[in-house]
Order: structure tokens, then C-alpha cells, then sequence
């Protein structure tokens, strides 16, 4: 496939999902958040039709697409303003890490269940003292007879709550250089000494945050997912995926936001014309249109890149689509707001909270400026500062 331009499959599939958004939209989204429950129906209808696990393989009974798919489907579901936060980490990073590195049984125990939306899985790598430096993460495992336990924080965890397992990233010493390297092990909710910490966040989501302490977590041998001695690798096949659909994330909302701006300037009147009819208001969102756009061509460049299995490629291209998504969309929501002036801070046009929420792209999973420090080491060979 060109990721320049989309083939009729791709167009038939944004158009299907699109109509589902449609159906149920920013409100049905902002109502669940604020009586403190999931977007469950939301969830359902998506899984039903086969958008969750597109990109799974067709053997385990998802779609056998790949990220390139399950981007769109995230892309334009938060176009209608609805977009679900737990794709990102569900299908795409546990889904694609167990497909590729799991073994048959973990493949058999987890992969139907995330394709058709009845089992969720969390992903835990974020830790209070590393921030982005996934070198710096402390949760370590230690083999017990066939056992591990694990011992560990988390922190700013999506969704553990409903998650019947977390994805826990953690370390291992290497016997023969004492080394730890990095491992991931499949966590069950209710495993004993796995606890849960609600984070209180100003943002108002469906999904909420959690800090995980890990005590002395009792694991089967069978928790550890793939090679002991491939971690860094299957880490970054996690990662990769992680980074586009953040993307994807950004530049729905930033299409929802700029749509409702677009079309206030077309009908709002003070003077003799629509305010869209001054340039002041209308090149600045043709601005922001432009942008979003090409974020998205990037981001369609790293899904190909990915689904192709150029690891390599695609590492680059989905920070740079990461990071071009998150400035698109923090641009396009603050420019909507301010189309709309006073009635853009109301809750009846629904885009002051995403004043807050249009700044995790650019924070999440990791900084802008761990990005431009990804760019500038890994693709100028400039020399590291740290």
C-alpha cells in the first residue's frame, strides 16, 4: 500500500466506522466520563463489527490488517468525538506484542478475547522515577523454581480497572553479566500483591489513571512473554504501534475540533457576513487543517513502514508522527476555542475540555522533547546530551 494515498478498502473502512462515531458522538462519550463509567456499548458495537482486533491475525480471529487499519479506526472515531482511549493500548500494544513474540498457548489465552472486545489488557511501563527512560525502570523479576516475582511501581496506567491483565514491563538480571535487561510479563488484575491506586486527574476521561505496586508478585513461568533475551525487541514492537495510535488519537480530536469551528464560522454573523468570511478567522484554520493533514501523511508512512516489519523505518517515522499529531492537534483545538470565542468555553460546544486533553499527545507516552532527542541522536547522528 501507498501511504500517500489510501486504497478504496481503507476509504470503505473510514466511512464504516464513521458512521458508528456518528452514532454515538462527543455527548454519549462526555456522559459516561462524568457519571464515572466505561464507553461499554461503544466498545461492544466496535468489537461486533471486527474494529478492535483488524489488526490481529485472522487465526485468533481478528481481522488480519494491521496497524495501518486500526489507526483508522481510532482516527475517525475521534473525529465523531468519540474516541477509545484503551485501543491504543489493548489491540494495539498487547495485541501486536503477543501475536509476534507470545507463545501458542499465551496466543490462544489472550488473542480472541482482545479481537472481539470481551477480554482487555493494560499496559504497564511508566514508573514514578523514569519518566521516558524505559533504561531506568527499577520493577524487577526474579525467578523462584519455574516462578517469577516481580516487585515494582507503575504510574499514569490506563484503565488497569477494567483490564483483565497489565502488560507490566519489567527487568531481569542476565546470570552472565549481571545485567538487568528488560522483560514483559502478563500480569492478572486480582494477582496477589498486584494493587491499584486511582490518580486523581484534572483531565475527565472514561478511562482513568492508576499508580500499580507490584509486592513480591507471585508469576507461573508462563507469564513471561517471548524470549528472556529479546526484550529491548519486543518492547519497541510494542512502542512502535503505541506511537501511531497516539497519532491517531491527535489527529481525530483535532479533525472533531476543527469541524466544529468550521462550522461556526460558517453560520455565526456580527457583521454583514460570517465570521469565516475574514481571513483572521478562516486562514488560521485552514492552517490548522493543513497540519493535520500532514500529520496524518506521516502517520500513515509509519503504519506502512511497521506492517511491513521495518522496525527500523517505522521507529522513526511514528515519533515524527507522534510528535507532528501532537502540535497539530494542541494547534487545531486552541484555534477552535478561540473561533469560537466566549461560547467555546461553554459546555454546550464541548471543546474547552479538550484544552486539557488535546496536551496528552503531546506529553504521552513520551514528551515532544524526547522525540526531538530521538531525531536528532538517531537520525542527524548528533552527539547525546544525557
Amino acid at each position: 500500500m501507498s501511504p500517500v494515498t489510501e486504497t478504496q478498502e481503507h476509504q470503505a473502512l473510514r466511512k464504516a466506522v464513521t458512521a458508528l462515531g456518528q452514532k454515538y458522538g462527543r455527548e454519549y462519550l462526555a456522559r459516561v466520563a462524568r457519571e464515572g463509567g466505561h464507553p461499554d456499548e461503544l466498545w461492544a458495537d466496535a468489537a461486533k463489527l471486527g474494529y478492535l482486533g483488524v489488526n490481529l491475525p485472522q487465526e485468533y480471529g481478528g481481522g488480519g490488517g494491521g496497524i495501518a487499519e486500526l489507526s483508522i479506526v481510532l482516527e475517525e472515531l475521534g473525529a465523531a468525538g468519540c474516541p477509545l482511549l484503551m485501543m491504543v493500548v489493548s489491540p494495539a500494544i498487547c495485541g501486536t506484542v503477543i501475536s509476534r513474540f507470545g507463545t501458542e498457548g499465551q496466543k490462544q489465552a489472550w488473542l480472541p478475547g482482545l479481537a472481539d472486545g470481551s477480554r482487555t489488557m493494560a499496559f504497564g511501563i511508566t514508573e514514578p522515577d523514569a519518566g521516558s527512560n524505559s533504561h531506568r525502570i527499577t520493577t524487577t523479576a526474579r525467578r523462584d523454581g519455574d516462578d517469577w516475582i516481580l516487585t515494582g511501581r507503575k504510574v499514569f496506567i490506563s484503565g488497569v480497572d477494567i483490564a483483565d491483565a497489565t502488560l507490566v514491563v519489567g527487568r531481569t538480571e542476565d546470570a552472565r553479566s549481571g545485567r538487568l535487561k528488560p522483560c514483559l510479563f502478563i500480569v492478572p488484575r486480582e494477582a496477589p500483591g498486584f494493587t491499584r491506586t486511582v490518580i486523581d486527574m484534572e483531565l475527565q476521561a472514561a478511562e482513568k489513571q492508576f499508580e500499580l505496586v507490584l509486592d513480591e508478585v507471585r508469576l507461573p513461568a508462563d507469564a513471561l512473554v517471548g524470549d528472556e533475551d529479546a526484550g529491548l525487541l519486543q518492547l519497541f514492537a510494542g512502542l512502535n504501534p503505541e506511537r501511531i495510535m497516539t497519532a491517531a488519537f491527535a489527529i481525530g480530536m483535532g479533525r472533531y475540533a476543527l469541524a466544529k469551528a468550521v462550522d461556526y464560522a460558517r453560520t455565526r454573523q456580527v457583521w454583514k457576513d460570517p465570521i469565516g468570511a475574514h481571513q483572521a478567522v478562516a486562514h488560521p484554520l485552514a492552517q490548522a487543517h493543513i497540519e493535520l493533514e500532514l500529520a496524518r501523511l506521516m502517520m500513515q508512512k509509519a503504519a506502512a513502514l511497521y506492517d511491513a516489519g521495518d522496525d527500523m523505518g517505522a521507529g522513526e517515522a511514528a515519533n515524527m508522527a507522534k510528535y507532528a499529531a501532537g502540535e497539530a492537534c494542541v494547534r487545531a483545538v486552541d484555534q477552535s476555542v478561540h473561533t469560537l470565542g466566549g461560547n467555546g468555553l461553554t459546555r454546550e460546544y464541548g471543546l474547552a475540555s479538550l484544552i486539557t486533553a488535546s496536551r496528552v499527545a503531546r506529553i504521552a507516552p513520551v514528551s515532544r522533547e524526547m522525540i526531538l532527542n530521538f531525531v536528532s541522536h538517531q537520525t542527524l547522528g548528533l552527539p547525546k546530551s544525557y
